[in-house]
């Protein structure tokens, strides 16, 4: 469904099962990044009328999903955690286009939400599946609904501003340098990507 060129590395949910109080502030930090990046697009795109009517709504969401992990975290009497870079959505944001017009930039922040989404979505399915604690598993999956509503919903809105077929050879050409990323990544069990 998601159709991501490279899966995540197996090994990784058995690191990230060692590392819960890591992965709950990465995952933390995640959703309130997600927030911002849809005020970003917001702030800068406020013509874009049905991209504002769709990510306002989201804002609300991923806010209260930080809020909920925030909750995950005190519940278990673990601690959230310092921020760090997120490499990986560093890398991913050196796809946009130097030198393109703006319709072109807009398309392209949109593509790269949606990358973020998929490998999210990909994620929390592995750790939905494969964590050894049935409620974090819980916990997970509606993590992993979530983003792939929000991962669809990207994608959509790209296709609606631009042409859909452009959009599609743009988002294959994303798919493959994400692909390049993952693999160069270091395997890591205290991050989300």
């Amino acid at each position: 469904m998601l159709g991501l060129k490279l899966p995540t590395d197996p090994r990784w949910v058995n690191l990230a099962s060692k590392n819960i109080e890591d992965i709950l502030t990465d995952h933390a930090y995640c959703e309130q990044k997600a927030a911002s990046s849809c005020i970003s697009l917001i702030q800068q795109y406020p013509e874009k009328t049905e991209m504002v009517d769709s990510v306002a709504p989201i804002v609300t969401e991923e806010w209260g999903h930080f809020r909920l992990v925030l909750h995950k975290l005190k519940e278990r009497n673990l601690k959230l955690g310092r921020q760090r870079p997120d490499e990986y959505v560093n890398q991913l944001l050196k796809f946009l286009t130097k030198g393109a017009t703006r319709l072109d930039h807009f398309i392209d922040r949109l593509l790269i939400c949606g990358m973020i989404e998929a490998r999210s979505c990909e994620r929390f399915r592995l750790l939905s599946v494969h964590l050894q604690d049935s409620e974090l598993r819980e916990f997970y999956h509606t993590f992993m609904v979530s983003e792939a509503g929000h991962y669809r919903l990207f994608l959509d809105l790209a296709k609606t501003y631009g042409d859909p077929v452009k959009v599609q050879a743009r988002w294959q050409e994303l798919l493959i340098y994400e692909a390049n990323i993952m693999s160069n990544l270091s395997l890591r069990g205290d991050r989300m990507h």
